[in-house]
Order: C-alpha cells, then structure tokens, then sequence
C-alpha cells in the first residue's frame, strides 16, 4: 500500500492519455468530500461537500473545500457530478458557484431539486442537467455511466467514468439494503456487469469499513418507533438530518398510526421536506383533517397528539434540538416529553450530542437514541458489504475514500484480503494526487489543501492561525500589558498596566509580576532599546514565563506599547 509522505512536491505534467485524481475533501475526514478528475487538459468533478465544525473550530458555521488548486481552471470544467443531496456532498456548491456560475451541475431529480432549492436562497440559478439510474453522458472525455445506490435519502447514484486512461467507478455513498423504503436496490448487477468488462480503479465509500456485517434494513424501524410512539405520555420530539427524507417518512407513517399531528422545525427541514413531498419522494399519510400541521397550531394541541421533527440530532449549537435543551427555544421541553435521535453519530460530535441528551434528560425527557434503541440504521454499507462489492468488481486499483484515516485504512486492508494487489491499494489524504497512467495508480505529489472556514458573511477570511487564537482566548484567556513611551527620549513614563480576563489568575497575582516587568523594561531603557515591537516582546517573555512558571498556563499575551 502506498502512503502520502510531507516530503512530496508539486506534482510533475499528466502524461499524454493519463488520467489525474485529487480529493480536496473526504479523505481523513467525514465530510467535504470533493474529487478533482483531470483528463486531457480538462477537469470533472465528483461532489462539493461542507464539513461541519468541531469544538476545535470556535465561531465556525461552515469549513469548505480549498478551490485553490482549480482556481484557475475553472473554465476548464466540463461537469460537477452530485452523488446525492447530503450537506456533505453538496454543501459547498453554492461557494463553488460564486466563483464560476457556468459550472455544469449533473445529477438526479431529488439531489438536483434541493441543490437548485439551496442555491436560490444564495440567489444563484445554476446549470443543470438531470441523469437518473442507466443514463450514459458524455461532458468532454469523460464518458460517465449512472447506476442507483442505496443510502440514508433517495435517488443516489455511483458513477463509471470513462476515458482513454482506463474505467474508474466511484461509488459515493452507498449500502445494501435488500428491503429499502423505497424499493430501490443498489445496482449490484451493474457493478458486476462492469467489474466483467474490466475497473481499472475503484474508489469506494469507507465510513463502516471498521464494522463487521451487513447493514440492517431501514424497515426493522418502524416497529421499534412504533413501541416508542405508543409508550410516550406527552409530546415527542424527533430529531434527524433535514434530508433523511426515509427517516421523515417512517415517523410520518408512525404518527398517523397512533393519531399524532406532525410539525416540522426548522427551515432546512422544512424547505427539504416540501421539495421531497412535491417530488413524490416522501407521501403524507391522509387522515382527518391533515397530518401536517403548522408549528403555530402545534402549540395549542394537546401534548400527546403532537410529533415535532427537528434538525439537531449531531448536536449542532445553533440546531433546534440544541437551543430545547439549553432552554434557548420557543419549544420548551417538558418532563414527560419523549425525544428521538433518530441518526447516527458522526465522529467528532460525540461530546456535543452527550450534552444535548444530559441536558434534555436534565429538563425531565425520555431520550431515545441509537445507543438504547433501534431507532437508526446506517446509510453505509459495513465491512461484509465492502467485501462483496470488492469482489463483484474485482479493480486493478483502488482508493478508499470518504473517511476518517482509521476507515480509510480499514477498507484498504479489506481490498488486499479481496485480492487487490497491496502495491496497487493507495491510501491518499487530500490534496495527495494520484495518476492512473498504463494502467497504474501511484501517488505522484501533492497540492495545497487546506481548510476553508465560513464564519458569518466571510469565506475564507478566518484561517488556522485566528482559529488557534480563538482555542488559547477560550481555554486560557488574555493578558494584557500597557506601558506608555516619552517620544522624545524612549524613556518609560506609565506603567506597567496589567488587564486580564479569563486567565485564571487572581488579580491581587499580577502584583508579583509587576517588579519583573519594570526590572526588565528598565533594563532595555538602560540599553536604548525604545522600538515599540521589541519592548512588546520583551513584556511578553516576561510575562509569559512568569505565568508558565507559577501557573502551569499559557493565556495571549498582547503587550499595548503607547508613545507620547
């Protein structure tokens, strides 16, 4: 198996007939997924997916993929293929667009309806072109097939990519549900039709390569959601991913069985779910007087007539599930209510979600999740399922993608025991780029991959070094020195001031520092250092190792050097 190493470089020419493969999402993390194909002088790209914040990213809405290595080549994109509609798949085509409105955006009737849904609310009105389950296109010299695949929302496809360089099938996300909601089966017939004709590459979705077995049917829910249903004394409260229109659908189909009017929170839900109901992809049991009702008419039903479906199952802060629990929310959760996190965790949210359900079992709810109650099943296929696409297929190369570097790593090893060759398994992290060329996939360099991070109306505009300085400000706090400078003579006429919020260090503290400091700014007086910068960082060593030494801490030091 081949490995990224930081020694690479810029990666040299395509060779003539060679085909180019760059992840700018999606590999090392769950989220952002975006591929960069590059064949004859022309791109094609696979998804355009946001990564949700993690604690380490205070202040953070959104973290995109880095354009920058296509910066310049936007012209030069023959089509943005979507797999399907989840945020971290489409959630960064609108960021996309704003550089290039002209970009090609190829995909199914439900994921190209809530990407154009998504899309007007940044006004944008995109190019589209629909392809469903068989379509063969062609954009530029990448001949694409379409095959469909089931996951956690309707109408998701793998796509076969076509070119001189040889055939690579991405699979997106994908499970084996035998008995899907829907009725639609992952095309395993296609991919052994294609695995006969010959996969040069296959890149496969990696996020359960760590569990053993296959997946359980979405339909082993119902039973369970029905029991919770007949069991809850006041209002109960669902909370999945706005585009989990299967999941919508199982707790519409239980609220009618129990006699429950339904109400939808939160606007993404609401937008999502009125695209899937006008699609025909999610169907509104008919009783009397309607199922759906308005959050407005929901507060004045009785408590155990009422079903609310919210977003907030990965613990968001801003999400509706989130403000219930910390009281910041019109719906005020009450002891007796029933709350369903129908979904599982994505990693990293772990502690956010851990909250919310202490937090909601605090106000008095009974909190029915993954951990204590089949209320959820994954929209990937686990290790046995892998296995068998791995074996259908049977690819010259492969790339495992979509996930953690522990999935990742997981599903290689799966490949090698399938009988890929280990030379011919790379594991690549993004911005790694790798070039099929006679048949060979091999790591060739690497380009500029960083994040990306949308914080309120600026994109990018935040980097890495502000977010650590937000992390030292949150868990350490800042100090603040202020000494004032005759201009005339670069003596020291006031100060040292010292300010602090969050430090951890009680004011009546500073007075043991206070002498260091005028010791050693009298010291640098004395040599005739006056520089505003070098008396700032003498105050900050100063200080700085003051309060390391007594204190075990390491808040921001900002020095305020004053002339006068």
């Amino acid at each position: 198996m081949s490995h990224p190493h930081p020694e690479l470089g810029a990666p040299p020419p395509l060779p003539a007939g060679g085909l180019r493969i760059v992840a700018l999402g999606g590999l090392g993390e769950v989220g952002r997924n975006m591929t960069v194909f590059e064949h004859e002088d022309r791109l094609l790209l696979v998804d355009c997916g946001v990564l949700f914040p993690d604690p380490d990213t205070p202040g953070v809405d959104l973290i995109l993929p880095d354009f920058t290595a296509i910066d310049d080549r936007l012209d030069r994109i023959d089509a943005l293929v979507l797999t399907h509609a989840h945020e971290d798949h489409i959630g960064a085509v609108p960021y996309l667009l704003r550089r290039r409105p002209e970009i090609l955006l190829v995909g199914s009737k439900l994921t190209l309806a809530l990407v154009q849904s998504k899309l007007a609310e940044h006004r944008i009105t995109p190019q589209v072109f629909e392809v469903d389950a068989g379509s063969r296109e062609t954009f530029g010299p990448f001949a694409l097939e379409f095959f469909a695949v089931n996951h956690s929302i309707p109408d998701a496809l793998a796509v076969a990519i076509g070119t001189r360089a040889g055939m690579v099938l991405h699979t997106g996300d994908f499970k084996m549900d035998q008995l899907p909601l829907d009725g639609r089966l992952t095309d395993l017939g296609g991919f052994a039709r294609l695995g006969r004709e010959g996969v040069d590459l296959l890149m496969s979705d990696s996020t359960n390569a760590e569990v053993p077995g296959i997946v359980t049917s979405e339909r082993a829910i119902a039973s369970v959601l029905s029991d919770v249903f007949s069991k809850a004394e006041n209002r109960i409260i669902v909370s999945c991913f706005a585009s989990h229109v299967h999941r919508v659908q199982q707790v519409l189909d239980a609220a009618a069985e129990h006699g429950r009017k339904v109400s939808l929170v939160g606007r993404s839900m609401v937008r999502n779910m009125g695209v899937a109901r006008e699609l025909g992809y999610l169907r509104v049991p008919s009783v009397p007087g309607g199922l759906l009702v308005d959050m407005r008419d929901a507060e004045d039903l009785p408590p155990d007539e009422i079903v609310l479906i919210s977003t907030g199952s990965q613990g968001e802060p801003m999400s509706a599930l989130a403000r219930m629990a910390s009281r910041d929310h019109p719906i005020r959760i009450a002891t007796g209510d029933t709350v369903i996190l129908a979904s599982s965790l994505v990693p990293g949210n772990e502690t956010a979600v851990s909250r919310v359900i202490n937090n909601l079992t605090r106000l008095g709810a009974r909190v029915v999740h993954k951990g204590n109650a089949l209320v959820h099943v994954s929209g990937h296929a686990p290790a046995g399922e892998l296995l068998y696409v791995l074996n259908m297929v049977k690819p010259a190369n492969f790339i495992p993608v979509h996930g953690e570097w522990r999935h990742l790593t997981a599903h290689a090893e799966l490949a090698a025991q399938a009988g890929v060759p280990p030379g011919n398994i790379v594991l690549a992290e993004d911005g790694i780029v790798v070039d099929l060329v006679g048949g060979k996939a091999a790591v060739v360099g690497k380009v500029h991959c960083g994040y990306v991070f949308v914080d309120g109306l600026s994109v990018g505009e935040v980097d890495e070094s502000s977010i650590k300085d937000r992390l030292i400000l949150g868990e350490e706090g800042f100090i603040s020195v202020v000494v004032v400078i005759d201009s005339t003579n670069g003596k020291f006429v006031a100060g040292p001031e010292i300010y602090a919020r969050g430090s951890g260090i009680d004011d009546q503290g500073y007075n043991d520092v206070l002498p260091l400091l005028e010791e050693a700014l009298d010291r640098i007086a004395e040599e005739g250092i006056n520089d505003s910068y070098q008396v700032g960082q003498v105050i900050r060593r100063t200080l700085g190792r003051w309060v390391s030494n007594n204190y075990r801490r390491r808040p921001m030091i900002i020095p305020v050097v004053l002339e006068v």
